[in-house]
């Protein structure tokens, strides 16, 4: 049954057609046996009537009082000039029609417009006989009730239809709306925390510039008063983010882990070679504290590089080079794999974007490409506070 209803929502024409087809051919036998019955000749006139009291229901989802009007006019000459009534399987489907498609009041007007044609037809086929007018309305009635019932409970679903969508949108505005919400709400919690930290630090480092030649105990204050500010301040940080992280991801409960910064290459190439991977990591220079943000972005451009030459690359082996120089710090990550679209390179990557957009945080450089023959090359530069000697 799904099937059929489903065939009839894709093709409905074609299941009119069928149907007109269906009722045609009964209702023209209908009037051939009436005839051969009685022992009269067919008539053409009569069959060219039955047809147009069936036919026309082809066209009855586009057109349905027009084919109503039509098939009651036929109908009632049918009566009329026959020699026996006929059920009128047209006029009852027509009706029908009307009730399920047009406004109650349309099709209220349409009923009581049938009624009477109808009647006058039945009263001359027949006779004034109230035993043969009624029935004949009464199959009328039912099929303009059940019509108008099926109309009805179409408006419904479509009414239930209309306010689930509505709900929806409601929902996912009201979820657009608490995700707005919770943004300003961190946001705001993020600057308090930086504002007034970074507002205290510079007062106690200012503090202790003053009273450096002078007091310096007050100044070593000064200045553990600082450290512990920003101590603070970043377990702050790392709370508010370990808090969005696990929102996001749905974890019930958020991970305070520091952030890897570049003293973790060992362990980031060790995890590598443990995949097949030989991999170099080679320091030059003398290595010196580096900020946060600045050890955090060059342990993830090593491991997005890494990560790409194990998954595309089918390299043979890779090197790893950190060079700190007076006013940067340089990264070098190449291996000998074979070059392909979806490694670093490919400008529409996510790997390459989020790099550059790493460097770019701390107005350095990133350089990525093949090498020449075989191989891959991503280079980093990320600037420094130069040195004073």
């Amino acid at each position: 049954m799904a099937a059929v209803r489903d065939a009839i929502r894709r093709h409905p024409w074609w299941t009119d057609s069928l149907l007109a087809l269906a009722l045609t051919v009964i209702s023209v036998g209908s009037v051939v046996v009436s005839r051969t019955r009685y022992g009269y000749a067919f008539p053409v006139l009569a069959a060219i009537t039955a047809v147009f009291t069936t036919a026309p229901i082809a066209l009855r989802r586009y057109r349905p009082l027009a084919v109503l009007a039509v098939t009651v006019t036929a109908e009632t000459l049918l009566l009329i000039f026959a020699s026996e009534s006929q059920v009128p399987l047209g006029v009852i489907v027509a009706l029908y029609t009307v009730a399920a498609r047009c406004e109650r009041r349309v099709s209220i007007r349409a009923a009581a417009w049938v009624a009477l044609p109808i009647t006058v037809g039945v009263i001359v086929n027949n006779g004034p006989h109230p035993g043969r007018v009624i029935p004949e309305l009464a199959v009328f009635a039912i099929a303009w009730v059940v019509g108008d019932n099926l109309r009805t409970r179409r408006a419904y679903l479509a009414e239930l239809e209309a306010r689930a969508a509505r709900l929806e949108r409601e929902r996912e505005e009201q979820a657009e709306r608490a995700v707005i919400e919770e943004r300003t709400r961190i946001a705001r919690e993020l600057h308090d925390v930086i504002a007034h930290n970074v507002s205290v630090m510079v007062v106690q480092a200012s503090a202790g510039e003053e009273v450096f030649d002078e007091d310096p105990e007050r100044a070593r204050e000064s200045l553990s008063a600082v450290s512990s500010t920003g101590r603070a301040a970043l377990a702050e940080l790392r709370r508010l983010l370990g808090v969005i992280r696990a929102e996001a991801h749905g974890d019930l409960e958020p991970s305070y882990e520091p952030q890897p910064g570049i003293e973790y290459l060992d362990e980031l190439v060790g995890q590598v070679r443990e995949t097949g991977l030989p991999v170099e990591l080679s320091v030059i220079g003398e290595p010196r504290p580096l900020p946060e943000g600045v050890g955090l972005c060059a342990y993830r451009i090593v491991q997005e590089a890494l990560t790409n030459t194990l998954k595309h690359a089918h390299a043979s082996g890779a090197q790893v080079s950190v060079r700190y120089v007076a006013d940067a710090l340089e990264l070098q990550v190449i291996d000998d794999g074979r070059v392909s679209s979806a490694v670093n390179g490919d400008t529409g990557g996510h790997g390459l974007i989020g790099m550059r957009e790493r460097v770019a945080l701390f107005g350095g450089t990133l350089n990525a490409s093949p090498r020449p023959g075989d191989g891959y090359e991503v280079r980093a530069r990320l600037p420094l506070e130069e040195r004073t000697p």
